[in-house]
């Protein structure tokens, strides 16, 4: 007969059996958490697990996203749950889930009452079958935060998902995006929305929704006061439906982020955001890239920015911005004291007129990314754009992209490059030309060179385009050496990738 180990032997025993298990992958052991994010676990792996699982009792985390094997062997793992009563995180981000997989994580969680995330983003086969999870959730389970990214989901998980709203009302964040069917389902889903009132973050993008939906969504608001991110980016079909159904847009005091990139939005959709937008004084991030209009109608909306104090990220890359709507950008700036990002790519009336922008931004703020790429820049841009460097405002400044402007001359880089030294907490800068383009650099490489050596955290430079003679490559194949930093250059047609850490 077998003799019981003494209680503190067996706690040793399985301690070791647990690190043994976890050094082998690399991972350092925890009471708490079980990190197995892309592990590439293996089927003998996933035993050891199963074995280990009853004796983590104090497990409140585990992630085992991004491991091929899972899926189809999620039962096993799925019984030992009732081991890890304090679990309050489970990730499963592409596991290659299987549709029994679905129905035996359901049955498992009826065990797991203190689950408060539950994330199966990029399993595909979820979509069909989210109702044999959805069912067997009971009224008042704490879940907290549901994500099911590009899952497949069809109308009728649609529906399902409506059904379990009024059982999970303690929802704070639903994450729904590149399920283009859930368009198809909005309505169910939005008169449901009532019963989680304190939704934080709903994520909608790549829906597929259109105009009705969003008027659906409209409905919604008025009964989610807290909601502080709505994320509708990516529905080209919903722009036309603005205009009419954004009353309760307005009444979201909370929203911090408002996310509307590449949904076609009209000019009279814009004529109702540009009363409906300073009216969220909460508002910090707000992205209206990739609608053409904005630039057409946004002389108003773009001045009224001056109502939006806690602004810190305004992105409007490719919206056709002209020149008055560019000005009224400009003068709106002044009253943005925390602005960190500026995104301005793709619009080429700020060619020629950059200095607009440079000089009006509050003293105050830290610019930490600015977006330049494919804006028509052209020298005297450039030269202000190093004036302004040396005289501060972007002495914060993290991220620059100066890409594809092929107006500027070898003297207008080499100016710049003068003057970028200032930028100390530089880490990314991007001066590429447009693909298949190709130009001489060696008017201004000792500049580059220089400025390298004044830029202490500056870890990627992108090239891309300029021809480096092979002692140039040399230089900088050195310098990177020396330094520890990462540059890649495209330097000639067929020639590789310099990339040294």
């Amino acid at each position: 007969m077998k003799q019981a180990l003494p209680d503190a032997a067996e706690s040793t025993l399985c301690h070791w059996r647990v690190k043994e298990f976890l050094e082998k992958l690399d991972k350092q052991p925890s009471k708490k958490v079980l990190d197995l994010n892309n592990c590439a676990l293996g089927a003998t792996d996933i035993k050891e697990l199963i074995a280990i699982l009853p004796l983590l009792p104090d497990l409140e985390e585990i992630d085992l996203s991004w491991n091929d094997f899972i899926g189809g062997a999620l039962q096993p793992l799925t019984l030992q749950f009732s081991h890890t009563p304090k679990l309050k995180v489970l990730r499963l981000n592409n596991c290659g889930l299987t549709a029994k997989d679905v129905t035996f994580l359901g049955e498992a969680l009826e065990v797991i009452s203190y689950l408060e995330v539950l994330d199966l983003s990029w399993n595909n086969n979820i979509g069909g079958n989210l109702s044999s999870l959805t069912q067997k959730l009971p009224k008042g389970y704490n879940l907290k935060t549901l994500k099911v990214t590009d899952c497949n989901l069809t109308m009728e998980d649609g529906k399902s998902l409506a059904q379990l709203l009024n059982r999970i009302q303690s929802l704070e964040e639903l994450d729904l995006s590149i399920n283009k069917n859930i368009g198809h389902s909005l309505k169910s889903i939005a008169q449901e929305l009532k019963y989680v009132s304190g939704l934080k973050v709903l994520n909608l993008h790549m829906c597929g929704l259109k105009q009705d939906g969003f008027q659906c969504l409209d409905y919604a608001f008025q009964y989610l006061p807290e909601l502080k991110k709505l994320d509708v980016s990516c529905n080209r079909e919903i722009g036309g439906g603005i205009q009419s159904s954004a009353a309760h847009l307005a009444s979201l005091n909370d929203l911090e982020v408002l996310n509307l990139h590449q949904c076609c939005i009209t000019e009279e959709d814009m004529a109702v955001l540009t009363q409906i937008i300073p009216l969220l004084s909460s508002l910090q991030e707000l992205d209206l890239s990739s609608n053409k209009s904005v630039g057409l109608s946004s002389e108003n909306l773009l001045s009224r920015f001056r109502f939006l104090p806690k602004l810190k990220s305004v992105l409007l890359s490719n919206c056709s911005l002209q020149q008055n709507s560019f000005g009224s950008l400009a003068e709106a700036a002044l009253h943005l004291p925390e602005l960190k990002i500026l995104d301005l790519s793709w619009n080429k009336c700020v060619g020629g007129n950059l200095k607009l922008i440079l000089k009006a931004l509050n003293r105050e703020a830290e610019l930490q990314e600015l977006r330049l790429s494919s804006c028509s820049l052209v020298d005297k841009d450039l030269a202000c754009l190093a004036l302004v460097i040396q005289d501060g405002p972007l002495v914060k400044l993290q991220k620059l992209d100066l890409s594809y402007n092929h107006h500027i001359s070898d003297q207008g880089w080499a100016t710049f490059y003068q003057g970028v030294g200032a930028l100390e907490q530089l880490s990314e800068l991007d001066v590429s030309l447009r693909p298949k383009s190709r130009r001489d650099c060696k008017e201004w490489f000792g500049e580059l060179l220089a400025a390298l050596l004044k830029l202490p955290v500056l870890l990627e430079l992108d090239l891309q385009g300029w021809v480096l003679s092979k002692r140039q490559q040399k230089q900088l194949e050195s310098f990177n050496w020396d330094n520890g930093r990462n540059i890649r250059v495209d330097s000639l047609p067929g020639a590789q990738t310099t990339e040294l850490a």
